[in-house]
């Protein structure tokens, strides 16, 4: 590989160093909110602690809303697009360890290889006692993406083919494990395979196709636009409603 996987590895390493500050308590809340998921689907609660439940998240979320929204990217959502990150991946669906919908997947870079760790909670239930397989094509798409990133190139997925061996059982530890096959031009052709238990549940093929780090800062310029609009949209009619009132 080439010194750029050299930075790769060191930009990752920092970016899963202890948390502080506001970003330590995002990481505690999305854990929080994880937990009550998982309780959620699976526990029989009367309906007074449903109620108080809901009442207390919905007293939250009103909280949380009178605060401007922020779209600005102090790194990418996926792995896939990163290249070289100077990145914390908070807010990935999948290895965002801010985010609550994300397992989260556990993520190492092992030389030429991405070695991923994750068990599904019941949340994530497809076949009785098993994960769902659309979330395993997701959680492919990541580790792949992931290794494609080794090359240097930040790229989006173009194909992903999944063989699903046998049911892959929820409430255990998965491991994937992925590297790149090899690269034609801005193609970039990766495989990873899926174990629980020593026993290959599913493997897959990845293209990945590089796109330049500029796609990726004008994609975000204009969420980080939409998200100004929007904040200013709102100040408008504060204002507004505020002068009606006097």
């Amino acid at each position: 590989m080439s010194e750029q996987n050299v930075n790769f590895e060191a930009a990752w390493a920092v970016s899963q160093a202890p948390a502080t500050g506001r970003r330590a308590e995002a990481h505690r809340l999305a854990n929080a909110m994880r937990r009550v998921i998982d309780h959620l689907v699976q526990v029989a609660a009367p309906e007074q602690d449903l109620a108080a439940a809901a009442d207390a998240l919905e007293r939250y979320a009103k909280r949380l809303a009178k605060y401007p929204i922020s779209r600005a990217y102090e790194g990418f959502a996926e792995s896939a697009n990163a290249g070289d990150p100077h990145a914390f991946f908070d807010h990935s669906p999948l290895i965002g360890i801010a985010n609550p919908l994300a397992p989260p997947i556990r993520l190492a870079v092992l030389g030429n290889k991405v070695e991923g760790r994750v068990t599904f909670g019941v949340a994530y239930e497809g076949p009785p006692g098993h994960v769902h397989g659309g979330f395993l094509a997701a959680a492919f798409d990541e580790v792949l993406g992931m290794a494609q990133s080794l090359t240097g190139n930040p790229g989006m997925t173009g194909t992903l083919t999944i063989r699903y061996r046998r049911p892959t059982p929820l409430l255990t530890e998965l491991v994937f494990e992925a590297y790149v096959d090899r690269v034609d031009g801005r193609k970039i052709f990766t495989h990873g395979t899926l174990s629980a238990n020593g026993q290959l549940t599913a493997e897959a093929d990845g293209l990945f196709i590089a796109v330049g780090q500029e796609r990726f800062a004008a994609m975000a310029a204009m969420v980080t636009e939409r998200a100004n609009s929007s904040q200013e949209k709102s100040r408008r009619e504060s204002t507004r409603k505020s002068h009606e009132k006097k």
